[in-house]
């Protein structure tokens, strides 16, 4: 053999081990459970070495981007995935997620003490883990500062006397963004949501990007200097604002409007052909535990979706959970989502 095929053969050698360490989440190793994730997802330490005591498995956390970025992600892969188990699928790409036959069926037993209203695919390839609702805050200083009455519902925002004061995420950048454009298609139905929008942009909204941009720097209620005291945000925004202030204050310093609610659910699921299928039943069967259900709220700032687990008490007191938050069946915003955001795109931003 000449040096030139010692050197190609060692070369496919390489390319091969690496290959197959891309692949299925580490190869055949039975000890350890891989969880894909986004970038937002969070666990306490002392959560986490829970689960591995309990289970005798390490658990390998992989975070591949935003949510949209980790389904794609998932998608191409189908089969071959990257992980065991995929976390952060949410109610707005859930419908993509099943027709790309991502997942694996698993009907764990801790479903028992979930609310069925977050049951939303009946062949259970998919569990609710946690639930978070998108809504409109506002900066309860502003208006008492003026001595005006802040919006109440989502017609108010057309009115003039808010115009200018509304900050909302641009639907083609932004998770929040998407599920509130989603909410007013809820409330007002393919007759009315884009004469709402128009009506808004009469009144001067403001778009951006992104959360970051249109809470922390547009938005007058946070740490910010912004001028726009309305902001798409979420229902733990309010007691988020008590946590993180020094010192505490001893009320919320937003508030959020109800009926603006916008409910978004995030499930977990088995990868299909997952490596270590064992492993992955226990994962799933853990993130439904109390323990790590009570984690959730200070950990990532959403609500358990198991019945009876405690909140943190900045939660109970500051923390909204619509009666009744607006919501589309996962398979029509899968049918219309690209329409609609180019619908959207048109009113708003051209």
């Amino acid at each position: 053999m000449t040096k030139c095929h010692k050197a190609m053969l060692a070369l496919l050698t390489v390319l091969l081990a690496v290959a197959g360490a891309g692949c299925g989440g580490g190869g055949e190793d039975q000890t350890a459970v891989v969880l894909v994730t986004h970038d937002s997802f969070v666990i306490s330490d002392d959560v986490k070495r829970a689960f591995e005591q309990e289970s005798g498995l390490t658990l390998r956390i992989l975070q591949t981007g935003d949510a949209g970025e980790v389904l794609t992600k998932a998608l191409l892969t189908a089969g071959n995935p990257q992980g065991d188990v995929l976390f952060g699928v949410d109610n707005t790409f859930l419908s993509r997620a099943l027709e790309g036959e991502v997942f694996d069926a698993y009907e764990s037993p801790a479903l028992a003490n979930v609310d069925e209203q977050y049951l939303l695919d009946p062949e259970h390839r998919v569990t609710p883990i946690d639930h978070g609702e998108v809504c409109l805050n506002v900066d309860k200083a502003w208006f008492a500062e003026r001595g005006i009455a802040p919006p109440r519902a989502l017609d108010d925002l057309t009115d003039g006397r808010y115009q200018g004061l509304l900050v909302v995420q641009n639907p083609a950048t932004s998770t929040p963004g998407l599920a509130f454009l989603l909410g007013t298609i809820a409330r007002y139905g393919e007759a009315g949501w884009q004469d709402f929008w128009r009506r808004l942009r009469e009144n001067a909204v403001l778009v951006v990007d992104g959360w970051e941009e249109a809470y922390n720097v547009r938005f007058s209620g946070s740490a910010g200097s912004g001028d726009r005291p309305v902001v798409v945000s979420y229902a733990s925004s309010p007691p988020a604002e008590v946590i993180f202030q020094t010192p505490r204050p001893s009320e919320a310093p937003t508030a959020v409007i109800e009926d603006s609610c916008f409910r978004q659910i995030e499930f977990a699921g088995i990868l299909r052909g997952a490596q270590n299928e064992a492993g992955a039943r226990e994962l799933v069967d853990f993130l439904l535990s109390t323990r790590f259900q009570e984690d959730v709220p200070l950990s990532m700032f959403v609500f358990p979706v198991v019945r009876g687990v405690a909140l943190p008490q900045e939660f109970e007191q500051f923390a909204v959970v619509p009666e009744s938050p607006l919501d589309l069946p996962p398979e029509a915003i899968e049918a219309n989502r690209d329409r609609w955001v180019k619908e959207w795109t048109d009113i708003a931003i051209r």
